[in-house]
């Protein structure tokens, strides 16, 4: 992966984990900043996946693997939060 590839996937990853947050029912018990980082891990894992899949390539937008991003980043959300409620 460039230079060019890890700064988009970290911008992609800030709107997914937005989205992410988005799909979350109810109130969330964690911060911005962690949103961020789940979405950031999301979009690096869901392209993983997507790639794995070979649903990555498409013509136009890939609506597969930013489908598959933005579930891991509702998943971590959720999981983030149910953790951060249990302290």
């Amino acid at each position: 992966m460039e230079i060019s590839g890890i700064f988009s996937a970290i911008v992609i990853g800030l709107i997914i984990g937005v989205l992410g947050r988005l799909v979350v029912p109810g109130r969330q018990h964690i911060g911005v900043l962690w949103t961020i980082v789940v979405g950031i891990a999301a979009a690096f894992l869901g392209a993983a996946i997507a790639h794995w899949l070979g649903v990555d390539d498409t013509k136009g937008v890939d609506w597969i693997e930013w489908l598959i991003q933005i579930a891991l980043a509702a998943l971590g959300v959720a999981a983030l939060d149910r953790a951060k409620a249990r302290q």
